[in-house]
């Protein structure tokens, strides 16, 4: 019998959460939920899920990302992504990529809560 995990399920309440001032250089506070992380994901391609919320004005800081690949899904409110050198408007369902080598950062720029869901993976 194989003891290799083939399912899995977490409940909100298990999540670890809380706020992230000045994520990665950026303005104001994430409201910051880890859906899956690390030690669920030990081995997997994926590295972490995470269901943040910017709000009015806050950003996440322009970064670089060296050796993985993230994905920022809006799901509500609009903002200015950067992606590289470039400045695209987003808002809920729209989706962003970053590869190896490439960067972003995110502004609220709308007058609600941005939400995005982050996955972050191995290339």
């Amino acid at each position: 019998m194989s003891d290799t995990q083939t399912t899995l399920i977490k409940r909100r309440a298990e999540m670890k959460t809380g706020p992230i001032e000045a994520c990665h250089g950026g303005g104001g506070a994430v409201d910051w939920v880890e859906v899956l992380g690390p030690a669920d994901l030990s081995g997997r391609g994926v590295k972490f899920i995470h269901d943040d919320v910017l709000p009015p004005g806050a950003s996440v800081g322009l970064h670089k990302h060296a050796d993985d690949e993230e994905y920022y899904y809006i799901v509500s409110g609009e903002g200015v992504m950067t992606l590289d050198d470039k400045a695209v408007e987003v808002q809920a369902g729209d989706i962003t990529a970053v590869f190896p080598g490439g960067r972003h950062a995110l502004h609220n720029t709308g007058l609600t809560d941005l939400r995005f869901i982050v996955i972050c993976t191995n290339p």
